[in-house]
């Protein structure tokens, strides 16, 4: 189980968010298309790799 502070993730909008330290730790992509995935979703399918990285592109 997660605690928050502890293991780097915050609520937003009811829903958890890792944080980009939590998946450096992790040590790899999981393929969810995570808000801070910090290895530019390499296990995301397409198109939705394309759409994310479209985001991160244009702020």
């Amino acid at each position: 189980m997660l605690v928050k502070g502890k293991d780097f993730y915050y609520n937003e909008d009811g829903l958890m968010v890792l944080t980009e330290q939590y998946h450096r730790e992790r040590g790899f992509c999981c393929g969810n298309g995570c808000k801070h995935c910090p290895y530019k979703y390499v296990n995301v399918r397409e198109p939705k790799r394309s759409e994310l990285l479209k985001k991160i592109e244009h702020g």
